[in-house]
């Protein structure tokens, strides 16, 4: 049976794919959904993080900006939009969920699922972590179909976890992280683990200066204890990239 909890995530994987689409960055978007829908930035907050779930009328409203049908971006239902090939049978809307849930015969299948290396790693969400002792625990089961719509390669990723509350509300202390190593080249808005040589292992969101370099920036509203740290644009490599987040997860 599927949980509320899956059924949020499966329509934040789905909103997500919307805004791709119509070309909204991640960063910001809760800013445009809210005018889309008539709410308070933070309720459109909760919705991005699978908190929560807009009403009818609200979902109504962003289907109509996003020009997705409403039926799949709630419930995942045919085609994403008119015309589309549907790239997913409507009774399959629990097969794009990043995790393993519950099977009914009790077996995680190779050919369903892809197994990701979980290490002992933290990516600190504060001052710094130097890891200077990492262990392989064990794997975790991640749909093989929804890591192909996120348009990643199993063999790229890993699973380490957060330590710290600087990129709170995005990630929480000790959330679990899927890392995709590929991808090491800077991105506005997107959210990298990096390796600093004075602060160790950090996981920060970059953002592109309008006037030179790079960003490291945490999401935490607190600035006092979380600000800005500025790079000029030979200065961003002294930061390594290690790899991009890609999924989050922990408890609300």
């Amino acid at each position: 049976m599927v949980q509320i909890e899956e059924l949020r995530i499966a329509f934040v994987a789905r909103l997500k794919r919307a805004l791709a689409a119509n070309e909204i960055p991640e960063w910001g978007a809760g800013a445009r959904l809210a005018k889309m829908a008539g709410v308070t930035p933070k309720a459109t907050s909760k919705w991005m993080n699978g908190e929560s779930m807009p009403g009818g009328a609200k979902m109504l409203a962003i289907a109509t900006a996003l020009k997705v049908r409403v039926e799949w971006l709630e419930y995942g239902r045919g085609e994403m939009r008119e015309g589309e090939p549907s790239a997913h049978p409507e009774t399959a809307s629990a097969d794009i969920l990043p995790f393993a849930s519950n099977e009914s015969d009790g077996v995680v299948s190779d050919e369903k699922y892809a197994f990701i290396p979980q290490y002992t790693a933290m990516a600190s969400a504060g001052i710094g972590h130097e890891n200077p002792h990492i262990e392989l625990r064990g794997t975790l089961a991640f749909k093989r179909e929804w890591l192909r719509i996120k348009g990643v390669n199993p063999k790229s990723l890993k699973v380490i976890y957060a330590d710290g509350d600087s990129m709170w509300p995005t990630i929480n202390d000790h959330d679990v992280l899927l890392v995709d190593e590929s991808r090491v080249d800077p991105v506005d808005g997107q959210i990298f683990v990096m390796f600093s040589q004075t602060k160790g292992t950090i996981v920060k969101r970059l953002i592109e200066s309008d006037i030179d370099g790079w960003i490291i920036r945490s999401d935490n509203p607190d600035k006092i204890n979380h600000g800005d740290q500025v790079l000029p644009d030979g200065e961003i490599h002294e930061h390594r990239i290690l790899g991009r987040v890609i999924w989050r997860g922990g408890d609300l």
